[in-house]
């Protein structure tokens, strides 16, 4: 039999192993294919005229893929390795030299990753166009994009896989020459024999792994400080940490425990689950906590970046009440509401009076002395004729509204009842105010000078009177515009265009909605791939380990078959372990990213529950199919046993 031969019989023997492999390389070239060709044509910049950087995000991208994708095949190719070692072994004695085994296991990895490259880039040759249109609809763009086969492109892909396939040979290379027939033929019997554990030791350990994790939880919610960087260190060091002793000591002892308590009596049922778990958890801990914070890491960047395309319009809204506004020019206002009616565009113009000082808002309880800042007094009344939706407070009353309380800390002070001064003028004034409240949004466009404060009008008349006669008194007139109907707003928005001052930042909600939209959508386009690649490789991962473990079972189950068990006895043990090996890391990822959620949740002012919620379930729902094929592998298995 020649060596072509003998590789074409051992492909053959172990297609039923390699398929989803297989699929989930063909699925990441075809992917990095098209990140590529996204990279390398510029029709979309030309065509969309966004400032995005389409290309530099791609690389990005491109990079972070094949980062992923090197990993899972490494780390997939140990576990074939792994399962194949008895023959390899059986190559050798049959008189294979190790030359000739790894010549063999070589062109095997080559042909198979020639064929998933081949594939991969016609594959995303085919659906290239999908994907671009996919992207068009997430940045909001309507036109028509010619996309053509991208030879460097082409080549860049076979590149970078190609190095992935000499990194996989050499892993088999080494393998093959450092391995002795004996640990070759003793590779699927490694594992631990549970030990008992020193009980105050392991109680230590396995409460630190929960109190470390809850310390990371429990900071995560107060990072937004002048240390940020180093909690955000602090709050990564926590969760891994923890989240390693949670798998390695942790889950173990709380597993020793139990069978302690049944006398070492656990069942078919938990001999089945909770006996090949405990045998192997020490074993791995590292993978699974590998798994479980990458995941997090996922799940964390899919959730937020669902959340901030699918609260970009209602952000936006929140930072620009107003389609347009005009300060103090009013001669630009009139030339911009003639030029409007001439358009035949529907609109609502109002006036809004306002005051600019410097002054002081400071904490009676608190004696430190507070900076002097830019102050903005609005009249409730006008901003309710101007449609805002506003309260009006008490006589002597004002109320904060600041839509950056996220970024600054201050969210948590929203809706309480707490009362701080007012100083107006740069030397604290005579008059004194009392700030009743804070509101997270903004009543103004953002980029008004002033921190904003809603006063009633009868209030803002006599501060307005009595700080006149201070030098850093300035009377301010807004004239805001609303665009009821949203298809009219762009071209609104052109004719806003050309009073724009260049000394002057006066940014409009068409504009800044399309720029968010556009990096948005685009994040969600990355990430969500991205985090679909991950999820097929550590589920394929998880699955590849099930695959080898049912293998390895396989003796245990004639055994049972002779012991007179039947296949749903067998096979209720058997899903309980599914269960936790899926469920566990699962489980955790997604507390871990709930919390990394909120923590992030400063850089979106709306809700992001419901966008997170849909993320995490979809994300839960695709990692859940591979626990079926596990289960599924398993069943196929037991029944061949119970055939033997």
């Amino acid at each position: 039999m020649t060596l072509f031969e003998l590789v074409a019989r051992s492909m053959r023997k172990n297609i039923k192993h390699y398929y989803l492999y297989f699929f989930a390389l063909i699925f990441s070239t075809s992917l990095y294919f098209v990140f590529a060709t996204l990279q390398h044509d510029s029709s979309i910049v030309r065509t969309s005229g966004s400032d995005v950087n389409f290309a530099t995000s791609f690389q990005v991208a491109g990079i972070l893929l094949l980062l992923i994708v090197a990993v899972f095949t490494v780390y997939a190719n140990r576990i074939f390795l792994k399962r194949r070692s008895r023959e390899i072994g059986l190559y050798q004695l049959i008189g294979l030299t190790k030359k000739g085994v790894a010549r063999l296991l070589i062109i095997e990895n080559a042909l198979l990753g020639a064929g998933a490259l081949l594939l991969g880039i016609g594959s995303g040759a085919l659906v290239s166009r999908l994907f671009l249109l996919i992207l068009m609809k997430l940045l909001g763009f309507e036109g028509f994009i010619a996309l053509t086969f991208s030879a460097p492109a082409a080549l860049q892909t076979v590149i970078v896989f190609a190095a992935l396939i000499v990194l996989t040979s050499v892993q088999m290379l080494l393998t093959v020459y450092r391995s002795t027939l004996l640990q070759l033929f003793h590779a699927d019997q490694q594992g631990e024999h549970p030990k008992k554990p020193n009980s105050i030791v392991a109680a230590f350990l396995a409460l630190l792994g929960i109190v470390l994790i809850g310390y990371g939880y429990r900071l995560s919610g107060h990072m937004v400080n002048d240390m940020l960087f180093f909690n955000m260190l602090l709050v990564l060091l926590s969760t891994i940490l923890g989240t390693y002793l949670l798998f390695r000591v942790t889950i173990s002892w709380f597993f020793y425990m139990f069978r302690r308590s049944k006398n070492g009596h656990l069942g078919l049922a938990n001999s089945l689950s909770l006996a090949p778990l405990m045998h192997r958890m020490k074993a791995n801990a590292n993978s699974l906590t590998l798994i479980t914070v990458l995941s997090a890491m996922t799940l964390t960047m899919v959730a937020m970046a669902y959340s901030l395309y699918f609260s970009a319009e209602s952000d936006t809204r929140i930072s620009l009440p107003y389609d347009f506004i005009f300060e103090n020019s009013e001669k630009d206002s009139r030339s911009f509401n003639e030029e409007l009616k001439k358009e035949g565009i529907t609109f609502v113009h109002k006036p809004v009076e306002a005051v600019r000082l410097m002054g002081k808002i400071s904490d009676p309880d608190n004696r430190s002395e507070s900076d002097v800042q830019g102050l903005l007094f609005l009249p409730a009344e006008q901003l309710l004729e101007a449609g805002a939706d506003v309260k009006v407070p008490g006589k002597g009353e004002a109320v904060l509204y600041n839509g950056r309380a996220n970024l600054e800390g201050k969210n948590k002070e929203e809706g309480k009842n707490f009362s701080k001064e007012i100083k107006p003028g740069k030397n604290g004034g005579t008059e004194t105010l009392r700030l009743t409240g804070l509101v997270i949004k903004f009543v103004m466009n953002y980029n008004v000078h002033g921190a904003q404060l809603v006063t009633a009008e009868s209030t803002f008349k006599e501060l307005r009177e009595s700080m006149r006669p201070s030098s850093d008194f300035e009377a301010v007139r807004f004239d805001t515009y609303q665009i009821p109907d949203k298809k009219e707003r762009a071209k609104a928005s052109s004719l806003y265009a050309k009073y724009k001052k260049e000394d002057k930042f006066m940014p409009d909600f068409h504009t800044q909605y399309e720029a968010s939209l556009q990096s948005f959508g685009l994040f969600i386009f990355i990430s969500g791939f991205l985090g679909l690649v991950f999820l097929i490789s550590t589920g394929s991962i998880l699955y590849f380990k099930q695959m080898t473990e049912a293998e390895q079972e396989k003796r245990s189950f004639m055994t049972l078959r002779q012991l007179g068990f039947d296949v749903n006895a067998i096979m209720r043990g058997i899903v309980r372990k599914q269960l936790f090996v899926f469920a566990i890391p699962l489980l955790i990822g997604l507390l871990h990213s709930v919390f990394a959620v909120k923590a992030a949740s400063i850089l979106v002012i709306s809700s992001i529950v419901v966008p997170s919620a849909i993320a995490m379930g979809v994300y839960a729902l695709i990692y859940f199919v591979f626990a079926v094929l596990a289960v599924g592998y398993y069943r196929n298995i037991v029944k061949n046993a119970m055939r033997a």
